[in-house]
């Protein structure tokens, strides 16, 4: 028997994966596409993540030093690394929650216009798919992102690296799996939710706030430019800006309830989202509300430009269809299970 040749092996592989691709469910690959594009965007900006959420929740420690500050002083106590504190939480948080929120708002986008069509095509259906596609993915992967703040927000000892002047603080977690057990065994279920208030009512609009903007800036470019990859970029991050601006006081109460407990004992206990914001401005001045805001512009730019670069990317590669393509397709298939039923 002759062995196959190397082209012959190739070939086989390309028809293997070609086979699997086309057996995946729309579903799948919306949500593989979004899932590979949050974890790569989210890598990538995560020293820009670490310093922000600094500036949210110690803004004692960092604020005195700025930007430029805040990175000689991560680089010098916790070296290189330490820019990535926490980013395994964020990695793990983003790639299912990314996922979920593209798959969702392609699936909500579906359904809302298949049973709702005098809403229509336009802006309104993104803002309202985009909102509960937000709510959807937030719910199911909160704890992880209390995990990730926590972890991002501790500021390892020096003492093992002999800077002088700096005051060694003790290390609470471990690491993630470390950060879950602690925080389960101290405040049961509930506590791996605290917070999730302000992310509720933060996502809802910036989520569909960033699928309004970025779709009615794109209905406002010619025909044939709209396909271009840049033009993408530019409106999604456009988008992702003007959506985090109106919403950026709710993820600073979102973060300072969830390092509450990491906080000084004698810090007054912040009972509810809007007890919280009011507390952060009678204590901490307004200007709090904002605070890391600057750096969020930093980080989303490329953040947004990358993840929509990385999931056109992926879709193509899954051979997802265009959104009317697809939803031509489920539509089909909803009429002919229908069909199936009554007959």
């Amino acid at each position: 028997m002759s062995r196959k040749t190397r082209d012959e092996r190739e070939e086989e592989r390309g028809l293997f994966w070609d086979g699997v691709i086309e057996g995946m469910p729309l579903f799948a690959k919306e949500l593989i596409a979004g899932g590979v594009a949050g974890g790569v965007a989210k890598t990538l900006v995560a020293p820009l993540e670490r310093v922000k959420i600094l500036f949210q929740t110690r803004r004692a420690e960092y604020h005195s030093v700025g930007l430029l500050g805040s990175f000689n002083k991560i680089a010098k106590t916790e070296g290189p690394l330490g820019f990535y504190r926490g980013n395994g939480a964020s990695v793990a948080r983003i790639v299912p929650y990314a996922a979920l929120h593209y798959m969702a708002y392609e699936q909500y986008r579906r359904w809302i216009a298949y049973s709702f069509p005098e809403i229509g095509g336009g802006p309104i259906l993104d803002l309202v798919a985009g909102s509960f596609s937000g709510g959807t993915a937030v719910l199911f992967t909160y704890p992880l992102d209390l995990v990730r703040t926590k972890l991002a927000y501790q500021v390892v000892g020096t003492s093992k690296l002999n800077v002088k002047g700096i005051i060694p603080s003790e290390e609470a977690y471990k690491g993630i799996l470390d950060c879950f057990s602690k925080t389960y065994r101290g405040a049961g279920f509930r506590g791996l939710y605290r917070g999730v208030a302000p992310s509720l009512y933060g996502i809802f609009p910036y989520a569909g706030l960033k699928f309004y903007f970025y779709e009615e800036m794109k209905s406002r470019v010619p025909e044939e430019h709209k396909k271009g990859i840049m033009v993408k970029l530019v409106c999604g991050s456009i988008a992702g800006l003007l959506g985090q601006t109106f919403t950026y006081p709710l993820d600073v109460v979102r973060r300072q309830m969830q390092v509450q407990q990491l906080s000084p004992s004698n810090s007054q206990e912040m009972k509810g989202t809007m007890d919280s914001l009011v507390m952060i401005v009678r204590k901490q001045g307004y200007k709090q509300l904002f605070s890391g805001l600057s750096i969020n512009y930093l980080k989303v730019v490329p953040s947004v430009a990358i993840g929509f670069t990385v999931y056109d990317t992926m879709k193509a590669f899954l051979r997802v269809p265009s959104r009317d393509e697809a939803g031509i397709v489920v539509t089909n298939q909803t009429s002919n299970k229908q069909a199936s039923l009554q007959s």
